[in-house]
């Protein structure tokens, strides 16, 4: 299909979806993960920044970044977070026994 017949074919599902007709098209489904307080963690913990990065192993300026809303964390970060927050004790001694 040609460029120009694409975006006319594109318009004409885009009307038709105004007016309700939602059989043309995909639909996805977003998952947005809950929204992580990395501060009120560290501050639970009785952590200063510089403490909570050392003792888990993040940057201390990404910790900031992430404290100050400048940053989100993502990935295995944002999971380790999650596990920190609810089994801290469970982090600290596995993270002891590696040591």
């Amino acid at each position: 299909m040609a460029r120009k017949s694409k975006i006319i074919a594109g318009l004409k599902d885009a009307v038709r979806y105004s007016r309700g007709d939602l059989t043309r098209g995909k639909t996805y489904v977003v998952q947005v993960p809950r929204p992580i307080d990395v501060r009120a963690i560290r501050e639970k913990l009785g952590l200063s920044q510089a403490q909570f990065a050392d003792k888990f192993g993040f940057p201390l300026a990404t910790l900031r970044g992430w404290e100050q809303g400048r940053r989100c964390p993502t990935g295995a970060s944002r999971n380790f977070l999650v596990v920190i927050e609810k089994q801290p004790g469970a982090v600290e001694a596995a993270l002891a026994a590696a040591a």
